[in-house]
């Protein structure tokens, strides 16, 4: 709707759970925030997988007739936000094959940087894609390989190179899988006589499941008659957890390479605090809402009281269109409002995640100072983003990217700020207390090879 980041695709999976649709439905639920565009489960009774999917939130693509009907104790579910691929229906996801060797169900979360190459060779190879989504090419590609579909899967991991965490299912079994850069979060959880696999710990969190185990990077887990088995894929990996998992994707109560959302943002709130010993303000706000906990720890640390000086309003959606200037300023003031009976009169520290491509940082400023603020500090709980990201995050050129174009200086003057200070990266590096970090879109270092991407960066 704005100028924000936008999120990830999520998935889920449930591995001999009763009701597997059901609590897929629930898991997807938990993870809605990470993608809006459409929801889709793919179901297995030990013998046919049945699927259902469409666009739109989980809870308006699936009514109960449609989960009473989809009887089975394995089932992988996705929500999608689109990176790669359109919106069409054919890359809604799961997307199932049937062949001699039985049925195959895969969702995808991430963004595979050599999927041109990998698309040219499977057409020419004589392969049929019916839509333009990475998750295609990794069903492709594990249908050409040769031997048992783990050894399938395990090629077809080592094939495919970017940001990548995917669930496979066919008839009796789930194969979990993590790309080796670990890029994208992925865990797993016992589950009564099952278990359940998340991108996000907080979907277990709502079953009342508080114990769970990270894929490491280059793994695979399978699920099978019962029995949990890791092995990984490949030996060369390393660890480069997407920092905006930490900083805006994931809900703040999710624990993410073993460090909770919520703490780490709190924690950049009270390392920004450290370094304005000098700043003089009445009070603390938080952009709502994944600014709010690092707000939280600036007022701790500075001792400022925190007061919710914008109200986010719930039921905007997030595809709104404006097309002329009036209706995309009209459309900040829908989603968020400033309670003048807080901010009027007050000099304010305005706590954000991040600035994309200004306009919405701009548009809140001036809300705040209509409101009557005399002074906003704007303060942000991350690094500059001065690169496109090409591992599943939508900031594919650097014209995109304001922190590209403009200096400190300049951007404060363009967002009306009285003074603006972001994040280093070494302050963020301090949040994480060590957890390896991908830090491309701060600094422009990619830690894989970025082929036919390279041309877009080289533009």
């Amino acid at each position: 709707m704005f100028d924000e980041i936008h999120e990830e695709c999520g998935v889920f999976g449930a591995y001999r759970v009763d009701n597997a649709a059901s609590i897929t439905y629930y898991g997807l639920h938990s993870l809605q925030h990470r993608g809006q565009e459409a929801s889709g489960i793919a179901v297995s009774d030990g013998e046919n997988i049945t699927l259902q999917k469409g666009k739109g939130l989980t809870v308006d693509v699936f009514q109960k007739e449609k989960l009473d009907s989809m009887v089975g104790r394995l089932a992988v579910g996705h929500v999608r936000y689109s990176t790669a691929g359109g919106q069409e229906n054919e890359n809604i996801q799961p997307i199932v094959s049937k062949g001699h060797n039985g049925s195959l169900a895969i969702v995808h979360n991430g963004q595979i940087v050599n999927e041109k190459e990998l698309r040219i060779e499977l057409e020419n190879e004589g392969a049929i894609f019916q839509g333009t989504s990475d998750s295609e090419i990794i069903l492709h590609l594990i249908q050409k390989q040769k031997g048992t579909l783990k050894e399938r899967v395990m090629k077809t991991a080592n094939r495919i190179e970017g940001a990548f965490s995917f669930l496979v299912m066919n008839e009796d079994t789930i194969y979990a899988v993590r790309d080796r850069h670990g890029l994208r979060p992925l865990s797993y959880a016992k589950s009564k006589d099952g278990y359940v696999i998340s991108s996000e710990t907080c979907a277990f969190e709502v079953m009342g499941i508080y114990e769970s185990v990270d894929l490491k990077p280059g793994e695979i887990v399978e699920f099978h008659k019962g029995i949990v088995k890791h092995e990984f894929y490949s030996t060369d990996t390393d660890h480069h957890m997407c920092a905006m998992e930490y900083i805006y994707f994931a809900r703040p109560d999710s624990v993410v390479e073993g460090i909770n959302v919520h703490a780490f943002r709190k924690a950049t709130g009270s390392i920004l605090a450290r370094e304005d010993k000098d700043l003089k303000a009445d009070i603390v706000i938080g952009v709502p809402d994944s600014s709010l906990s690092a707000a939280i720890g600036y007022a701790e640390e500075a001792g400022i009281p925190f007061e919710t000086g914008l109200v986010k309003n719930r039921y905007v959606g997030r595809t709104f269109i404006q097309p002329t200037q009036a209706m995309r300023d009209r459309s900040v003031r829908l989603k968020l409002s400033p309670v003048s009976s807080v901010v009027k009169g007050k000099s304010i520290v305005m706590i954000d995640d991040s600035i994309v491509r200004g306009t919405t940082s701009r548009r809140i400023v001036q809300l705040l100072k209509d409101a009557g603020a005399t002074q906003v500090h704007v303060r942000i709980a991350s690094p500059v983003i001065t690169s496109p990201c090409f591992y599943g995050v939508d900031t594919s050129t650097k014209d995109q990217l304001i922190g590209a174009r403009m200096s400190v200086e300049e951007l404060r003057e363009y967002i009306c700020a009285d003074s603006l200070r972001f994040m280093t990266e070494e302050e963020m590096k301090e949040a994480t207390h060590g957890v390896g970090l991908c830090l491309a879109c701060f600094n422009g270092e990619y830690c894989t090879k970025l082929f036919s991407y390279q041309e877009e960066l080289d533009k």
